[in-house]
This record gives C-alpha cells, sequence and structure tokens, in this order.
C-alpha cells in the first residue's frame, strides 16, 4: 500500500500579510521539492475535504468553532492575536486542514494506504479547545485523533510532536483524556512560553535548552519518548510534524537537521510497526525557511512511506 499525500489548493488561498513566516510558499515548496526527488510518483494523493463543525467540536468547543467561522472578513485581515490573522479564505484553508486529518484517519484504519502525510495549512498544534493562537485556529491533529476515538472506536492513540514550539493546544486537549498518550520535544523559551510543565499522566514533554543539538534530541527520544510509547503500545500514531527546530531556520534555535527528522521518523515508524501494523499519521505543523523545510519535509516522508 501507498502512503496518503493529502492536500488542497484552498490551505494555499489562506494568506497573513506580507512577510508573514507562515506562507502560502510553503506548501509549494515542499511540494516541488516531493516531485523533483519523484517522492510523489509513489504516494497516493486525496483532496482534503472540510471538516464538518461536528468533527471541529470533538477537539473544540462548539463556541469557538462558530464564532471562528462566523468571523471571517469579507475582505482585508482581521487579527486573532498579534501573529495571527484571517483572511477571506481563512476559514475554507482550517476546515480544509482539520479535514485532511480526518480523512487520513479514515483511510489508515480502513487499509486503504499504510499511513498518511497531510500536507496543509495553516497549522494546528497551538489551538486550544476554546481559542485559536500562533498561527492555528483549530488542531488538525486533535481533530483526527478524536475521530479515531470517538467514531473508529480506537482505545489507545499517540501523538508525538516534534514541532520547535510545544504544542500547548494539544495539551490543552488531551491534558484528561486517558485514551491518549502525547510525546512532545521542544525548545525551552520560546513562544508559546510554557514548558515541560504540563505534565502528567499521558503527557511526556521534554524541554530542551536553545542550541541542544541533534545528540540531544535523540537521547530524549530515545530515554523518555520510546519506553512511554512502548508501554502504552497506540494502535494509532500521528505526528505533529514541525520542521522549525533546523538550524537554518530562525524560528527555533534547536540547530537540528535533516539527519535528525529522518532518524526521529524511523523511531516513530518503528514503534507503529511493533504495536500498531505500521499506521503513522503525520500533519505538517512549523517550518518556515522553505529550502530547508521542503529538505526535512522530504526526509520526513521518505522515511514514512518506507523508501529511505
Amino acid at each position: 500500500m501507498l502512503t496518503a499525500y493529502i492536500t488542497h489548493p484552498d490551505c494555499a488561498l489562506h494568506d497573513m500579510g506580507p512577510d508573514h513566516p507562515e506562507c502560502p510558499e510553503r506548501l509549494s515548496a515542499i511540494r516541488d521539492r516531493l516531485l523533483g526527488l519523484g517522492l510523489l510518483d509513489c504516494m497516493q494523493p486525496f483532496d482534503a475535504p472540510r471538516a464538518t463543525v461536528e468533527q471541529l467540536a470533538r477537539a473544540h468547543s462548539m463556541a469557538h468553532v462558530q464564532a471562528l467561522i462566523a468571523s471571517a472578513p469579507k475582505e482585508g485581515l482581521c487579527s486573532i492575536d498579534p501573529d495571527t490573522r484571517m483572511n477571506p479564505y481563512t476559514v475554507d484553508a482550517a476546515l480544509r486542514a482539520a479535514g485532511a486529518a480526518v480523512l487520513a484517519t479514515d483511510l489508515v484504519l480502513s487499509g486503504e494506504t499504510a499511513s498518511a502525510f497531510c500536507c496543509v495549512r495553516p497549522p494546528g498544534h497551538h489551538a486550544k479547545r476554546n481559542a485559536a493562537m500562533g498561527f492555528c485556529f483549530f488542531d488538525n491533529v486533535a481533530v483526527g485523533i478524536r475521530h479515531a476515538l470517538e467514531v473508529h472506536g480506537l482505545e489507545r492513540v499517540a501523538l508525538v510532536d516534534f514541532d520547535v514550539h510545544h504544542g500547548n493546544g494539544s495539551v490543552d486537549i488531551f491534558r484528561n483524556d486517558a485514551r491518549v498518550l502525547m510525546c512532545s520535544i521542544f525548545e525551552k523559551g520560546v513562544y508559546p512560553f510554557t514548558c515541560e510543565d504540563d505534565s502528567g499522566p499521558g503527557m511526556v514533554n521534554v524541554g530542551l535548552p536553545s542550541r541542544s543539538g541533534g545528540a540531544a534530541f535523540r537521547d530524549a527520544v530515545t530515554q523518555q519518548w520510546l519506553p512511554a510509547l512502548d508501554a502504552f503500545a497506540p494502535q494509532l500514531i500521528y505526528v505533529s510534524a514541525g520542521f522549525d527546530g533546523h538550524r537554518d531556520d530562525d524560528m527555533g534555535n534547536l540547530g537540528l537537521v535533516e539527519a535528525d527528522y529522518a532518524w526521529v521518523t524511523r523511531q516513530i515508524v518503528n514503534v507503529a510497526n511493533r504495536h500498531c501494523h505500521g499506521r503513522v499519521i503525520s500533519c505538517l505543523e512549523g517550518g518556515y525557511a522553505l529550502d530547508p523545510l521542503a529538505r526535512s519535509v522530504a526526509a520526513h516522508v521518505r522515511v514514512l512511506m518506507c523508501a529511505d
């Protein structure tokens, strides 16, 4: 079976203004890199559907969902916070991004595809149950996970997040959900200025100092993520795949490189092979320097589709 590649042209219409790092060109840079390497020829393409209000409301409050949809401007930009803005196409893009995770869940759990990569924007892991923030409107991965739990009846789902920024929205949504194990590694002292104090049952959150580099990152995965994942024995693994920890991306300062993203993906795939028939769903989060982003995603996808 092939790995699904899920995206939609509407995701490129969301635009938060000139010089904003979360720009439409992120998706075209990734697509061009995957196409140039021949990886897209070995993936099964799907158009992301719009998530329904019912699907969104499994992860977010109905008040948040309705207010966000109602606040879409007819022209120009409106601000959610100093870094997060909506244009007339933002809601549709956000619905597609969350819908991609739902479709990926259906495809992987039905056995139609072995795994999936959702090449979508806006990202999602900062969106809380009741609030949009940090470039994020709906928590795409959380919507997919709750679909797996509530519709497909799974009992144990793992979320791994290697974005340089802590996925505070995902923590907010899953903190008291014993069905979900969340493992994250992030840089201390950067947005959203949360830390490993967001811990407890079902949370393995590891903050690393700036300039930690690949060795510290790999050690944290080996010593803290992998034992927890194996003990949990997930039936499905989701990845909040952020690549802004790359040494050439000035949104963070962890100092990672493509080989680190390939390595962590291999560890995730190995866990999936041991416990859940290789089922992995990856959703794009951060990564803002276009060339390092495209190279890192290619390294990630190559392992995800077992082509490394």
